[in-house]
């Protein structure tokens, strides 16, 4: 069996009873970096010597069917540096090799600085999109904050302090300097911090330096206004590729704030009528 297994994101009072319990009787243990695990059993005061493994991002790949055939044998668990191994982090070549191989794959839930900064955001938190690490080089990243500009659900990026007030910067070009963001710095650390504004206002305020791990939370872009001429060519686009009536304008409905009774009545009515 695969067990990936979610520890602390700073504070050490939020491990888990289960996850001390599993760390006390584990053989194999699977890290990220095998130092910072051996410092987490010295911390918990847990006897237990597992085999420690490392799985990192430069041999996952290499690593991953191995370990997978291992886990037909005995439980492997399966750490990270910080949070839920696979999300942002080695494991997820793992668990697709285990599951390739039918070998029985569950988790420790514990810890996450995705959900508790889209939590405490202040932003919409029904639809989201993890979008992890912003390419680092300017060009690749002002590429892919383009292409989410259209994006409605609230996203969350993770970004490193030194590139934090370009990252907003971009956002503000992308997006709009006027876009809701929330910064969240060393989450359940001595130290965390909360910042929200718009992309302006963040980037001016984290050109002046920043540290720390840094979870950036961005509202999602706003529903754009559509006259009813246009908002029914979209409904008869959709029907034509072969969607429903009543999905179609549900779905144009849902993006641009029309109501889908109204639209409906209009296909049919422009459907009655037939071609002018």
């Amino acid at each position: 069996m695969i067990i990936l297994a979610a520890t602390p994101i700073g504070n050490l009072g939020d491990v888990s009873r289960r996850l001390v319990e599993v760390l006390e009787n584990a053989e194999v243990v699977v890290a990220e970096d095998t130092r910072t695990t051996q410092r987490l059993l010295q911390a918990l005061q847990i006897a237990n010597r597992p085999r420690l493994i490392a799985l990192h991002d430069h041999n996952e790949k290499q690593k991953a069917a191995e370990l997978a055939d291992l886990a037909v044998e005995t439980d492997v668990v399966v750490v990270s540096d910080a949070g839920m191994p696979a999300i942002s982090d080695p494991g997820y070549g793992l668990v697709a090799a285990a599951v390739e191989r039918g070998v029985t794959v569950t988790a420790i839930p514990g810890p996450s600085a995705v959900l508790m900064a889209l939590s405490i955001s202040g932003l919409p938190t029904d639809r989201f999109t993890f979008e992890g690490f912003l390419p680092r080089k300017p060009g690749e990243r002002r590429s892919a904050l383009r292409a989410l500009a259209d994006e409605r659900r609230t996203m969350v990026f993770f970004e490193s302090p030194a590139r934090l007030a370009s990252a907003l910067a971009d956002m503000g070009s992308a997006f709009g300097d006027d876009r809701r963001i929330a910064v969240c710095r060393e989450l359940t650390k001595f130290y965390e911090e909360v910042r929200r504004g718009t992309a302006g206002d963040l980037a001016e305020w984290a050109a002046q330096g920043v540290k720390g791990e840094i979870v950036v939370v961005v509202e999602g872009a706003p529903r754009r206004a559509a006259s009813a001429d246009d908002a029914l060519a979209q409904v008869q686009r959709l029907v034509a590729s072969g969607i429903r009536l009543k999905d179609a304008c549900a779905e144009v409905a849902a993006a641009t704030g029309l109501s889908s009774r109204d639209l409906y009545q209009a296909a049919l009515a422009a459907r009655a009528e037939g071609p002018s």
